[in-house]
């Protein structure tokens, strides 16, 4: 009697799995996958918030090791000693920033003068142009809503005092944020391979070799992303800075500095550097080489997007257009500023990770990366 139950009860049961259609099983497969995943990255995404102070320095010291790493490997391949290459491209790193900052505190102090100049008669054609039909804006009234403005500071003045003192808790995240990139920057930089080993000896036994193969292409990936946004920038840059410079424009090399840092931010910073560079234009030398900077602006962004970025970029970092647009904007609602300057590197070594450690089979083997291959003095790939 209990094998004949038992018999009727699996018929019951294999009815009912049948009555059910093979297209809602395969969906209700599928959903329940996505919703773990989906909690999964919900989860993840709270702990970088709640972390942020960690991880956002933590992550532009791995964007400063995908930029050095392959600098100090080229010298270490010259047979320069390891500590020597290490320290060699940390030096050559700020030398470039503090050049750029000595650069740009020059030209602030030359064009000072003139700049005050251009300054009050831009104010006065302002005050002219207001006081004139439709606004009828007079010096009285702005003067009226200046005493106001200070009136409001005065009532508020507590409110102000805590900001500042918000902000000087913000100046010591900020020691604390550096602080960590430093250190990040020289141990990846000193011991890479080993930090790596450990994390994939954190994984089960069976799962460490495909993580390794992904880890070495998303890495591949986020390197050669550095460097082709390296190369945009300096273009996007050079080329902002020539057209400010024919138009006479001043601040230029400040205005190409913006440009510099706004193109590690696909679609937003180019936005942003190119309204400053097109507002300081209208204000020191008026609308007719206002409207020329910001046609030398598109111009630049069309030569980066249609030539640079598929030139350079290649089969090395495969993330369609539209991929970018709406990682940046997600990135941007997530975490702001900081999002959209991590969301392109981010999307791009993720997706060269999955789809590497989806096509790796166990008879592929594990590649070597650059510093494990000079320690143990085998030529490089080609």
């Amino acid at each position: 009697m209990p094998n004949i139950r038992s018999m009727l009860r699996g018929a019951e049961s294999a009815t009912a799995e049948d009555s059910v259609p093979a297209g809602m099983r395969i969906a209700a497969a599928f959903s329940w996958r996505m919703l773990v995943v989906g909690a999964a990255l919900a989860v993840v995404v709270l702990l970088v918030v709640l972390l942020q102070d960690i991880v956002v320095p933590f992550l532009i010291g791995l964007l400063l090791c995908a930029l050095l790493v392959p600098m100090s490997s080229f010298l270490r391949r010259h047979h320069w000693p390891k500590w020597t290459a290490i320290l060699t491209s940390l030096v050559s790193v700020l030398v470039a920033i503090g050049g750029l900052g000595l650069i740009v505190t020059a030209q602030i102090r030359y064009d000072l003068p003139s700049l005050e100049k251009r300054l009050h008669n831009s104010i006065s054609s302002l005050q002219t142009l207001l006081a004139s039909e439709p606004f009828g804006i007079t010096a009285s009234q702005v003067n009226r809503w200046i005493s106001d403005g200070s009136d409001y500071l005065q009532s508020h003045a507590s409110s102000i005092f805590s900001g500042f003192l918000a902000a000087g808790s913000g100046a010591i995240h900020v020691f604390e944020g550096l602080f960590i990139i430093v250190f990040t920057t020289l141990f990846v930089l000193i011991d890479g391979p080993r930090i790596w080993q450990w994390v994939v000896r954190i994984f089960p036994r069976r799962a460490r070799a495909r993580i390794d193969v992904a880890g070495h292409a998303g890495w591949k990936t986020l390197t050669s992303f550095i460097r082709v946004q390296l190369v945009v920038a300096i273009t996007d840059a050079l080329g902002v800075v020539i057209g400010a410079l024919i138009l006479q424009i001043p601040l230029a090399i400040p205005i190409g500095v913006i440009v510099f840092f706004g193109a590690f931010v696909p679609v937003v910073g180019a936005i942003v550097a190119g309204i400053v560079a097109v507002v300081i234009a209208l204000v020191f030398n008026g609308w007719v080489p206002a409207l020329i900077m910001l046609g030398i602006i598109v111009l630049v962004q069309q030569l980066e997007s249609h030539v640079l970025h598929p030139f350079l970029t290649g089969s090395a970092v495969k993330v369609h257009p539209l991929g970018v647009v709406l990682g940046v904007t997600a990135g941007t609602t997530i975490a702001g500023v900081v999002g959209a300057f991590f969301a392109v590197p981010f999307i791009a070594t993720v997706n060269a990770m999955v789809n590497a450690a989806a096509a790796w089979r166990p008879e592929d083997g594990v590649p070597l990366s650059d510093i494990e291959r000079i320690e143990r003095h085998e030529p490089a790939e080609d």
